[in-house]
């Protein structure tokens, strides 16, 4: 099955080609290698797989290699937050592991984003760089509280830190679907949005605070969904993945209307 990368050409204000879908992660957030490469290996249909912190400080780089090695696509998802020369070197390293997608906090400050721009090279040559917006585990009041402010609205804080990610040559974002319409208001189709806490329905929530399914953050124009627990944990993880495809597929035919 080949998907396409939803590249936000729009056929009219709000609407999605049909023919564009966004791109399915699988969630590798599992103790080791073993248990990783046997989840992708179960799921052929998974061509693209995240490497998050968990996997990452217990397998390293060997476990990219080794997914790799299968076939699979790498986004690794590591959140760098540092000074601008650490995340430059940390870019650079990650670079040189072949993956696809990296993530970068945008509350690192437009130096910071600067240093892991120009570490991974002209767009195209290194990682795609993926900018951190507002955790989706965070409430509005927890994100204030962290802050120091009485009151924040998640979609203009989202929408600042991704400006400020499009004015310092990152690639695109991570967000919520909910605030993904302000972003798209504010940059337009300048960049890709990543989009996490994706359910299908019926699921728990989790520790998430805003959630979405697949179909829906695909009508909405997300680039990539990141789907986790839904898949992982569901007794039966192949038939799970195909009902993520076929929301995927629903909600391109609902956005192209």
């Amino acid at each position: 099955m080949t998907l396409h990368l939803f590249t936000e050409s729009l056929d009219g204000p709000g609407r999605v080609s049909e023919s564009r879908r966004a791109v399915p992660i699988l969630a590798l957030d599992v103790a080791g290698a073993r248990e990783a490469l046997a989840l992708a290996e179960r799921l052929p249909r998974a061509e693209f797989v995240k490497v998050g912190l968990q996997l990452f400080t217990a397998a390293g780089p060997d476990v990219v290699h080794a997914l790799r090695g299968v076939g699979k696509r790498i986004f690794l998802d590591l959140k760098l937050h540092d000074i601008p020369n650490t995340v430059g070197h940390a870019v650079e390293s990650a670079a040189e592991l072949g993956v696809e997608l990296l993530t970068v906090h945008a509350s690192g400050g437009r130096a910071m984003l600067r240093a892991a721009r120009s570490a991974a090279g002209a767009p195209g040559e290194g990682p795609a760089l993926l900018a951190v917006t507002m955790l989706t585990s965070l409430s509005e009041v927890e994100l204030a509280e962290a802050w120091g402010r009485d009151a924040v609205s998640s979609e203009a804080e989202v929408a600042r830190l991704a400006t400020l990610a499009a004015e310092a040559g990152i690639d695109g974002v991570v967000a919520s679907v909910h605030e993904l319409p302000a972003i798209r208001a504010r940059t337009g189709d300048s960049l890709r949005v990543l989009t996490p806490g994706i359910r299908l329905a019926g699921d728990d929530a989790g520790d998430q605070s805003r959630v979405a399914t697949p179909g829906e953050a695909t009508r909405l124009g997300a680039d990539y969904l990141v789907i986790g627990r839904s898949v992982s944990a569901a007794s039966d993880p192949v038939a799970a993945f195909d009902r993520v495809l076929a929301g995927i597929g629903d909600g391109a035919r609902e956005g192209a209307r």
